[in-house]
């Protein structure tokens, strides 16, 4: 992704910041899968949180899934602590490489799209799903369950759901929850960062 107006191109400007898929993501979330019901996109969303923890990353995955067809259009990973970037969450990974792949800045064009997600948003996280054009976010753990392992998930509100769904996102929370509490347990009880608690 590139952007540039011909302004700040001196060498000792402000420089760059990219962003790419880890390697080893291509082999938990193969491109062109298709998972059918909403426990299989959630588990391919757990496997790439707990896999993310082996290679020095967050305890949270995401996926971006055609709701018709099933059909994986990016996976997420949170990379804040391995990329020195604090906005880097699952969830805008995920929905960032999945407008990459639509050509678009917006997941509204083509065919409707679901953010499945191992644990349920942040507050900054929650805004980039509003603004996303998914129109349907699918979560796992809940945020009780993160902010029980120290992460401050900020201010999110049961109004804050409610003003996605007044704006045609749909809400399904609690799919494979104890799975997705597990690694984030697991990634407390063994000593990982808590980047912004």
């Amino acid at each position: 992704m590139r952007y540039s107006d011909g302004m700040c191109t001196a060498p000792d400007g402000y420089g760059r910041v990219e962003i790419e898929m880890p390697g080893w993501a291509c082999e938990v979330a193969a491109p062109g899968t298709v998972l059918g019901s909403a426990d299989e996109r959630m588990a391919l969303a757990v496997a790439l949180s707990r896999e993310n923890i082996r290679h020095g990353g967050g305890p949270f995955g995401a996926a971006v899934f055609e709701i018709g067809t099933g059909r994986l259009v990016a996976p997420g990973m949170n990379l804040v602590v391995p990329c020195g970037n604090c906005v880097l969450h699952a969830e805008v990974v995920a929905l960032m490489f999945a407008q990459r792949a639509r050509g678009t800045y917006t997941l509204a064009d083509g065919p409707a799209c679901e953010l499945v997600t191992s644990c349920e948003p942040c507050a900054m996280c929650l805004g980039a799903t509003l603004w996303s054009g998914v129109k349907r976010l699918v979560c796992g753990a809940t945020r009780d369950d993160a902010m029980s392992c120290g992460f401050d998930e900020g201010p999110v509100f049961d109004a804050s759901y409610r003003y996605l769904e007044d704006r045609g996102v749909e809400i399904v929370r609690g799919v494979g929850r104890e799975e997705a509490a597990a690694v984030l347990r697991d990634y407390a009880g063994g000593g990982g960062t808590i980047y912004n608690g």
